[in-house]
């Protein structure tokens, strides 16, 4: 047994999420350390809120609401959608916690003993119309790279280029889309990134394993243009985490805040003593301290690819530079976008389907499926209804449902709701036990290398197999000449339903614990010996017949969810 530790990227409290961050971070993460526990592996899964910075001061001015009574909101609106959607975190944290203010205040302070931080003079836009500072998400223009028109401050959501927000052309305030803007003077904190350059240079090197989205993402930030440069830590805004030197205000900093990027990864880390005092654990520094024991624990992030720079530089920088033993990531698993039927998904821009939505649609395994088995791994993927219908019907209804509903209904009909006796394996049968080890080794390949989308194709071979046996077999012809023949061939079947539960488990949970409990089995252990496991229910045993596993979408809905979700979300 190992330990993991897995994050996700930290979802913005801004609003409900859309379908693109849940695959592009939570989604798989859960799919890999519910894979993990299965296998016996000890798991802590950590995720949380992003609360502080602009989109949250934002979000709350929309809806009229102090900020902090906005997130405390939007934190339970998003750990309840989480749940529909059976992400398996062991804590659900947020980033205004108290542990994660002494934790980023801590950061602060040993960086800069270590010489990393220093402060800097500089002129930020100023909104006359506002009457403030607009920090980086306060503006946005057009990007000078790529020429999106909606880039913001800090980063471009087209093409990923950090920004600075006087490099934006035709910039203009978010709050009231002012262009009266003008340079003032005034004083932050900036992390010396330059000064990690050549050490987190060696250390991405020495990552070998990692996704080529991450690397070359973390690279070309390191080396493009004047290479890595020194980032504000700082911003002039009222809600974060303040800035502070012990119990003090951090001398000429007063009023300030850390910059929500600072904070946020921290974040991953105050987690675990947030999982701590809510009485779900003891002693978080194990996963977190390698002075602790956290020298033995494998660490794996999940993100999009725009949040890799920060991951692989920003954060490791505070890590690295604190001179003290904390634990970092051992891999990173990055994505690419999954955009929305011939666009972009955005929650800023409400255009796409949003979590919320999907499961007042339909239940959560259909959306697990179709996002798990289209992850945007090599390249950009697009959601279309046409094709989230075909997936539907075809791999979860047609194959894995029809399956347990024909083998189960025709046992009740011509022998009892208990595995039926008589009968005796023959060539087919153990060609049908070996063909599964070989692909039930490919799955467990795959999720090891957390290879997401080849998992989902060897998961539905395994599925293919048993229909291609059912088929051949024929046990309703077989039955007319020799009952016993198709007694053998049924109770071969019936014990793939319970394996394929609990190998289906990462990647639609709900659909899996129906079937166990459908086959009133309560033993879900990973198979290890696929003979073994096809004779866990031996003759006799009781079962039922499952609900409707999956039901098939209709041409009607598909199109009338096409016509629902084709403009904005209000």
């Amino acid at each position: 047994m190992a330990r993991h530790l897995i994050t996700s990227a930290i979802p913005y409290i801004n609003g409900i999420k859309h379908l693109g961050n849940l695959v592009g971070s939570q989604l798989p993460a859960d799919l890999y350390a519910r894979y993990l526990r299965a296998r016996g592996h000890e798991v802590m899964f950590l995720c949380a809120t992003d609360e502080h910075g602009t989109p949250a001061e934002l979000a709350a001015a929309k809806a009229g609401k102090p900020v902090d009574e906005f997130c405390a909101e939007m934190w339970g609106v998003q750990a309840k959608i989480a749940d529909g959607f059976r992400l398996s975190f062991d804590h659900f944290g947020r980033s205004s916690s108290e542990q994660n203010k002494k934790l980023t205040q801590h950061f602060a302070a040993q960086l800069d003993k270590q010489g990393l931080i220093r402060e800097v003079s500089e002129t930020q836009m100023y909104s006359h119309a506002d009457g403030r500072y607009l920090p980086d998400r306060y503006i946005e223009g057009t990007c000078p790279n790529c020429g999106f028109e909606d880039a913001r401050g800090d980063q471009c959501d087209n093409c990923t280029k950090q920004l600075d927000p006087v490099e934006l052309i035709n910039p203009r305030s978010t709050i009231s889309g002012s262009t009266d803007l003008e340079m003032r003077e005034t004083k932050h904190l900036y992390l010396r990134q330059s000064e990690m350059k050549d050490q987190l240079d060696r250390w991405i090197d020495s990552k070998t394993d990692w996704p080529i989205l991450t690397t070359s993402i973390a690279k070309k930030w390191l080396h493009d243009g004047d290479g890595l440069q020194d980032r504000g830590i700082t911003r002039d805004l009222d809600w974060g985490v303040p800035v502070m030197k012990g119990d003090a205000p951090w001398p000429g900093m007063e009023g300030k805040v850390f910059y929500v990027w600072f904070d946020a990864p921290i974040e991953y880390i105050a987690c675990a003593q947030e999982w701590v005092d809510a009485g779900k654990g003891t002693d978080w520094e194990r996963w977190w301290r390698t002075d602790k024991g956290a020298d033995d624990v494998r660490y794996t992030q999940f993100m999009g690819k725009d949040n890799v720079p920060f991951h692989t530089l920003s954060f490791p920088t505070t890590i690295l530079g604190s001179g003290e033993p904390w634990k970092l990531v051992d891999y990173i698993k990055s994505f690419n976008y999954l955009n929305y039927d011939g666009g972009q998904f955005s929650t800023s821009r409400g255009r796409g389907v949003f979590m919320d939505q999907a499961l007042e649609i339909l239940p959560s395994d259909y959306w697990r499926w179709w996002l798990l088995s289209h992850a945007p791994e090599s390249a950009d993927s697009e959601f279309t209804w046409e094709n989230f219908q075909v997936s539907v019907n075809k791999d979860l209804a047609d194959v894995l449902g029809n399956f347990a509903s024909r083998v189960t209904k025709f046992c009740r009909s011509k022998y009892s709701e208990a595995v039926p006796a008589g009968g005796a394996y023959g060539a087919r049968e153990e060609q049908l036990m070996s063909d599964l080890a070989a692909k039930l080794a490919e799955y467990e390949a795959h999720m090891e290398a957390i290879e997401v989308r080849k998992s989902a194709t060897a998961l539905r071979a395994a599925w293919a197999l048993g229909n291609e046996y059912l088929q051949e077999v024929a046990p309703w012809t077989t039955f007319k000449t020799d009952p016993d023949q198709a007694a053998a061939q049924i109770r071969l079947a019936l014990n793939l339903i319970r394996l394929y539960a609990i190998i289906s488990s990462p990647f639609i949970p709900d659909a899996s614990a129906e079937l166990l409990d459908a086959m009133k089995s309560d033993d879900d252990a990973w198979p290890t010996d696929i003979k073994a496991a096809l004779a866990a229910m031996p003759e006799g045993h009781e079962f039922a017949v499952p609900e409707v596993t999956f039901r098939k979408i209709t041409d009607a809905e598909r199109t009338e969810w096409q016509e629902r979700f084709a403009g904005t979300r209000d």
